[in-house]
């Protein structure tokens, strides 16, 4: 009996030992971390060799009543709010123009994306000099056309979390550009040619087929951007520091803070579960409202 139903497991056996490498690299960096610190969540933990003690949810009550916290939430919804249609409209532009461009489609597809691969630190540098409000060009260039006081940009609490999302932008459309123009080139090229024989012209045919056909891909793209959004934090931290005041505190800088500045780790990390949640949360509400406007 052993011997015949050895032969049935065989494929499965060869499957696991496949998957095993990935599994391991998985539980080892994610899954065990994961559990590790939504445990850390329950106890007072404060940094290595110190000793951690059972707190229950005393954390997360305190979570609520945190002024820095509430602070950190409202300020990383306006970012997400700002951050995901900007950069969805702007890959979603830059594709559909791509998609129209045959001879330099390969050398500004590489431009668009090349922000995407280079340093973070390096572009927060980069772009920390361009708003400098004394030395910087942005400025300059916005008195040249007439604005006698343009804003102050990373000195400034009103305009300092713009200028971030300005940045972020930038650097991440190019990524999501190359996603959407996947699926704009995966549309059946006879959808169009029937519809121009039916006399649409370009905004219906970009309005009953383009859009209906691209969006699972946008569906994908909105989930990515909403999650990225939730995810700054180089840009903060270098930009910024959570400045001016606590204009750009986001959610993710400020666990770093009580994690590695205020040796709250345990703290952090009821932070750390309640962001997993929020992201999770809006993950859930975006696949039930899937159905109302993603086409199959």
């Amino acid at each position: 009996m052993t011997s015949r139903r050895l032969p049935q497991f065989k494929p499965y056996l060869t499957g696991t030992l496949f998957i095993l490498p990935a599994f391991a690299l998985f539980a080892v960096f994610i899954l065990i971390p994961l559990v590790y610190g939504f445990v850390m969540s329950f106890t007072d933990y404060g940094g290595f060799n110190v000793k951690a003690n059972y707190i229950g949810f005393d954390n997360y009550a305190k979570l609520f009543k945190d002024d820095y916290f509430i602070v950190s939430l409202k300020n990383n919804l306006l970012y997400t709010v700002l951050f995901v249609p900007l950069t969805m409209l702007l890959a979603l532009l830059a594709a559909i123009a791509l998609n129209s461009v045959l001879h330099l489609r390969k050398y500004l597809r590489m431009a668009f994306y090349f922000p995407q691969i280079t340093s973070m630190v390096s572009i927060a540098i980069v772009w920390a000099l361009l708003f400098n409000p004394m030395s910087g060009p942005i400025n300059h260039m916005l008195e040249a056309i007439g604005i006698a006081n343009p804003p102050q940009w990373l000195m400034s609490s009103k305009w300092a979390l713009i200028a971030i999302v300005v940045v972020a932008v930038w650097k991440s459309f190019g990524y999501y550009m190359i996603i959407l123009l996947a699926g704009i080139q995966g549309i059946p090229t006879h959808l169009y040619e029937s519809a121009r024989l039916d006399g649409a012209n370009r905004f219906k045919q970009f309005l009953y087929i383009t859009l209906p056909s691209l969006s699972p891909t946008l569906f994908m793209v909105l989930i990515l951007t909403i999650i990225n959004s939730f995810q700054v934090f180089d840009l903060v931290s270098v930009m910024t520091d959570g400045g001016p005041g606590r204009s750009t505190n986001v959610l993710v800088f400020r666990i770093y803070q009580e994690a590695f500045v205020n040796y709250r780790m345990g703290y952090s990390a009821a932070m750390s579960t309640v962001l997993f949640l929020i992201i999770m949360i809006i993950s859930l509400i975006q696949f039930r409202l899937e159905k109302k406007w993603v086409t199959y």
